[in-house]
């Protein structure tokens, strides 16, 4: 059965499209949550006046979605404390629901659990890589770090130096203090 999306349906098509659709998905899954109309001579005239709105909202949606998606790879981190045992192995899994509260807290918009990629098999301390998709030409990178539970975030590489700097500095001034 054809019918015209009104929204972009991921693995069927873009909004504003006419795609053919299996009656059962149609009835069960698109027409309920108001994500396409049966094509029928009628919606299809009015679909050629509408494209133009649709194509705006899409176009609008698009550029929300790139604007929170360089706020999530602008975080670069996220920390999430977790119960682990002596040999830093994971008390259960690291979850995307999880990883998904984590960033709502950080960048302060909903973000959907099944968006999250490579998350399958955090089950130790340590630091992965995960990707946000967004939308399907949308998606951001950044790293989760798990900590021991009550273990404060690593500082930056950064300023490991400066305090062995400030360590050698205090080394010096105590050997010369020595020779005074």
């Amino acid at each position: 059965m054809k019918v015209i999306l009104q929204q972009t349906v991921q693995k069927l098509g873009n909004a504003g499209d006419v795609v053919e659709a299996s009656p059962g998905y149609f009835r069960n899954f698109l027409e309920p949550r108001k994500l396409a109309h049966l094509a029928t001579a009628g919606t299809l005239k009015k679909r050629e006046e509408d494209l133009a709105v649709i194509k705006k909202k899409a176009e609008a949606a698009h550029q929300v979605s790139v604007g929170q998606g360089e706020k999530i790879t602008a975080l670069g981190r996220i920390h999430l404390n977790m119960k682990a045992g002596d040999t830093g192995k994971l008390y259960g899994k690291v979850t995307t629901k999880e990883i998904a509260l984590a960033l709502q807290k950080a960048v302060g918009f909903e973000i959907d659990k099944r968006s999250i990629r490579n998350a399958d098999e955090i089950g130790a301390l340590g630091s992965y890589p995960i990707i946000v998709k967004l939308t399907p030409d949308v998606q951001a990178e950044l790293t989760v770090e798990v900590l021991q539970e009550g273990q404060l975030p690593s500082a930056p590489v950064e300023k490991a130096p400066k305090a062995a700097e400030v360590e050698e500095n205090a080394d010096d001034n105590a050997d010369d203090a020595e020779k005074a």
